[in-house]
């Protein structure tokens, strides 16, 4: 299955831990995408999400019922080491 970079804009200050994360996590299930983590910017206003999904559609599906911005998704098909070595995403 494919793998996805989302970015994540809030207007305001995301709270940690995450209280809804079972809920999101309901919602992707039935939309068959799979969280896998996220970075949060210093200012808890942005995360970068990895995600494993069927396509870009089922992402847009699952935030849009879990009321979650996706203001940039990008498929992504593997990594870059510092060692300069091509890696798989999983």
């Amino acid at each position: 299955m494919p793998y996805f970079i989302i970015e994540r804009n809030f207007a305001e200050e995301l709270p940690v831990p995450l209280e809804a994360a079972p809920d999101i996590n309901l919602v992707n299930d039935e939309e068959d995408v799979r969280w896998l983590f996220s970075f949060l910017s210093v200012d808890r206003r942005k995360t970068y999400c990895l995600y494993e999904a069927p396509s870009m559609e089922a992402i847009r599906v699952a935030a849009v019922r879990a009321g979650l911005p996706a203001d940039v998704i990008t498929e992504v098909d593997g990594r870059v080491l510092p060692s300069g070595a091509f890696a798989a995403v999983s």
